[in-house]
């Protein structure tokens, strides 16, 4: 078997299930995938000597897709360091050079690893033995937090767990009734406050009601905001304090909700927020509507927090586990021709 095709698992049979999430993908990925395509393309005049010339064409190509300036350079490093001088190459083959290049960046250079289909987040994985698993989700306004929070919660629903949500973001009192709205659409309960509660006393008594109610996972909102990293620190911090005395370890996951539609200012959220508290995962949004999804391959390279989820649509399954070599697949297939 090729390189690619174990790379990529071109020959791996897949269940109907796999197929289906892969055309969601394909679909959701489609605008990045055709500004991309456009780029690449317009590198090219019929075939082309790998040399200095190409590779600032490429280089440059790669910025403008908003895969990033350090990000594009460490790729195009990997590509001078194998390029052959003087050899010609067409479109396709360079394609293919290049997805393998940003998949050595993204899962490492053991491939077998990566060869192992990096599994989805299981939430049981960071459950306690003595409460339930508690994930605290962050974010600034309008990246869709609260949106995703409940198409988490109906995706843990649907595996047959119980969840509760915490309406933490007091501070805007449209982003309470939103996660009561999204807690009726599920059909999962929500704690709340309501606007101005202190959101450690409302994290305290959604844990308490978790419990009490023997729930399996625990989502809270928190507020959207990082004008100040000291002020979000110390809210965050008082809140993972709160908790602790409910359920052991609390919270066991605090993911960074981003808009991939943003491009680089994405990036620049995830290093931010990283700093001002203790991230383990990332959900990239909106990714369906942009054609600034290279953003994501900065993201990965420069952050190093991995991503949990991406969405690329508005449907309750389209918040999908995210897979570096199926994202790389959907954003640049084998072939220009598949544009």
């Amino acid at each position: 078997m090729s390189f690619f095709k174990r790379l990529f698992g071109k020959d791996k049979p897949q269940s109907d299930d796999q197929v289906e999430k892969k055309a969601s993908l394909d679909a959701g990925l489609e605008k990045s995938k055709r500004s991309v395509f456009n780029r690449i393309a317009k590198v090219f005049t019929g075939r082309r000597k790998i040399d200095d010339d190409l590779l600032e064409d490429l280089e440059e190509a790669l910025m403008m897709s908003d895969v990033g300036v350090d990000t594009t350079e460490r790729i195009i490093e990997r590509l001078r360091k194998r390029a052959v001088w003087e050899a010609y190459v067409d479109q396709n083959e360079l394609v293919k050079m290049l997805r393998e290049e940003i998949a050595h960046l993204l899962v490492g250079d053991d491939i077998e690893s990566a060869l192992s289909n990096h599994p989805p987040f299981n939430v049981d994985s960071v459950r306690p033995e003595n409460g339930p698993a508690v994930i605290l989700v962050v974010g600034v306004n309008g990246v869709g937090k609260t949106t995703s929070i409940g198409k988490l919660a109906h995706r843990y629903k649907s595996e047959g767990k119980k969840v509760v949500l915490g309406a933490a973001d007091t501070f805007r009192a449209a982003a309470v009734e939103q996660l009561k709205i999204w807690g009726e659409r599920v059909g999962v309960p929500v704690i709340s406050q309501g606007m101005g509660a202190d959101p450690a006393a409302v994290a305290f008594d959604t844990l308490e009601s978790a419990k009490a109610q023997g729930a399996d996972v625990v989502i809270i909102d928190t507020a959207g905001r990082l004008h100040n990293k000291v002020g979000l620190m110390a809210e965050l911090t008082k809140i993972k304090r709160v908790m602790d005395k409910i359920v052991v370890g609390a919270p066991h996951e605090v993911w960074l909700v981003i808009d991939g539609s943003t491009g680089q200012n994405a990036l620049v959220q995830a290093t931010q927020f990283a700093q001002a508290t203790d991230i383990t995962g990332l959900i990239v949004t909106k990714l369906d509507g942009t054609a600034k999804g290279g953003a994501v391959i900065a993201v990965c390279d420069q952050v190093k927090i991995p991503v949990r989820y991406i969405g690329v649509g508005e449907k309750m399954e389209n918040l999908q586990d995210f897979n570096p070599l199926d994202f790389i697949d959907s954003l640049l297939p084998e072939s220009l021709d598949e544009k």
